[in-house]
């Protein structure tokens, strides 16, 4: 029998979940996008859609006046591309567009992309998420800053995750006979998908693994037909210049290579030491889970692993570590989840953008590393699926045997409910109360800048420009 207090107490927690009618959640909802909408437009720094200015403006030069892919330059600044030379050729149908439909073609593309991941993230709790969770998980997603920055900057990250996470969709639902094209793909356009290549072998899917390869060295070939020139000089020179991408001291620098910078170690013994540490902790955690069949752990381990042991990693490059959050929820660690995922909500690193010097600095310039590292060593893994809870636990093992005239079909079906996975909306919902609204900051310059002045951002090491940097091409 239920008592007084216990009642009071269950409605309690409904009034806490939100919302009981249509109309309230309605009109909540309204209000939270609102919110968010005010807070996106006027808090963070809107970055002008620069890396898209960079794509449009090297594939205008390159298809349409003769310029060198590395040799164009945003004008005014002394940034170009830096990708492998795939990567502008599948950027190729930008030379069809203006400017303006360039902008919106990106924001659709990596619209589309986002809804792959969450869907994919989301497993097969994701049709449980009525409309309510699924808005409330998206303004969530918006105050994300690392998703914030590949919006604002027309970057490519997105599409590149939802590429490597399809091959881990087939490989978790045993569909697995294409799996590593994805990869494949990602990783001709861009070099960090490079180490889930290492996951198959990891693994023992050497057919996947080289599927993966086998697709990255055909677009790598392609690229080189259709412009042996800039293949040469990238993969002899471009590659091995980590001036060409910045400075690697600048605060949204956020890797191992980006902590040792700013304390002043920049040098390679120590860094090739650090990867090679965080690669052997790596490949120990991501075996185990792709051995227990827990392959979105066995993912999201390798996202992480690649942001802290490439050289640059830009703010915006940790959307790698969404599918790290999804597993946390997934294992009932909500509570983590919420606080690490606050912390990149806060932009908090850009308070350290001009002096990253003392202890205050070390620890909170690179607070994005410490969440990076923190998700490496602790993320659960080899758990394919959530617990039960224990009251499920505790009636499936007390119910009487089956009879052959009633069989046992409600036990079966509430174990089957109980086990359901959560799903990316999830895994932003304890991060509500962490994003900070940092108001009153004059906006920087820099393109990889945050709410408040940056630093001087890193210089190429380049001499050569296009003639189209002072006269861009027409839109």
């Amino acid at each position: 029998m239920i008592g007084p207090s216990r009642s009071r107490g269950t409605r309690v927690r409904r009034e806490r979940q939100g919302p009981r009618t249509d109309r309230g959640r309605l009109l909540s909802a309204l209000l939270l996008v609102a919110a968010v909408t005010a807070f996106t437009a006027t808090v963070p720094l809107l970055r002008g859609f620069f890396d898209l200015r960079v794509y449009y403006g090297t594939v205008h030069t390159w298809a349409h006046h003769g310029g060198r892919i590395y040799d164009y330059r945003v004008p005014g600044t002394v940034y170009g591309f830096t990708y492998p030379p795939f990567a502008a050729v599948a950027m190729l149908p930008l030379a069809l567009l203006g400017r303006a439909a360039a902008i919106a073609v990106s924001l659709l593309v990596n619209l589309a992309a986002l809804a792959a991941v969450l869907w994919i993230l989301a497993g097969s709790g994701r049709r449980r998420h009525g409309w309510y969770r699924w808005t409330l998980g998206l303004c969530l997603l918006a105050l994300f800053e690392p998703l914030r920055d590949t919006f604002s900057f027309g970057q490519v990250n997105l599409v590149l995750l939802a590429l490597v996470l399809a091959d881990c969709l087939l490989l978790t639902t045993g569909r697995g006979r294409w799996a590593g094209a994805g990869t494949g793909l990602a990783a001709a356009v861009k070099l960090t998908p490079v180490l889930f290549i290492g996951l198959l072998l990891l693994a023992g899917r050497r057919r996947a693994a080289a599927l993966a390869t086998a697709v990255a060295a055909a677009a790598t070939a392609l690229a080189a037909w259709a412009d042996p020139a800039a293949s040469r000089f990238y993969w002899t020179e471009a590659l091995w210049d980590t001036g060409r991408v910045g400075r690697l001291d600048y605060v949204s620098n956020q890797s191992l290579q980006g902590v040792l910078a700013r304390l002043g170690e920049p040098g390679r013994p120590l860094w090739a030491s650090a990867v090679l540490l965080t690669l052997c902790v790596w490949a120990w955690r991501a075996r185990r889970a792709a051995a227990a069949g827990d392959w979105p752990a066995a993912f999201a381990l390798t996202g992480t692993a690649a942001c802290l042991v490439s050289p640059i990693t830009w703010v915006h490059h940790l959307v790698w570590l969404l599918p790290s959050f999804a597993v946390l929820v997934r294992a009932g660690r909500t509570r983590i989840a919420g606080a690490l995922y606050a912390v990149l909500c806060t932009s908090v690193v850009w308070l350290w953008s001009g002096d990253a010097s003392g202890l205050d600095g070390f620890l909170g310039a690179n607070a994005y590393v410490w969440v990076s590292l923190g998700l490496l060593l602790g993320l659960p893994a080899g758990q394919p699926r959530a617990p039960r809870p224990p009251l499920a636990r505790s009636a499936s093992a007390t119910a009487p045997a089956p009879s052959p005239e009633s069989p046992a079909t409600t036990a079966a079906g509430d174990q089957s409910a109980s086990s359901s996975e959560a799903g990316a909306p999830a895994a932003a919902t304890g991060a509500a109360d962490g994003s900070a609204r940092e108001g009153g900051r004059s906006p920087s310059s820099e393109p990889t800048g945050s709410t408040c002045p940056a630093a001087a951002k890193p210089q190429s090491s380049s001499a050569r420009a296009s003639s189209y940097t002072v006269s861009p091409p027409p839109a």
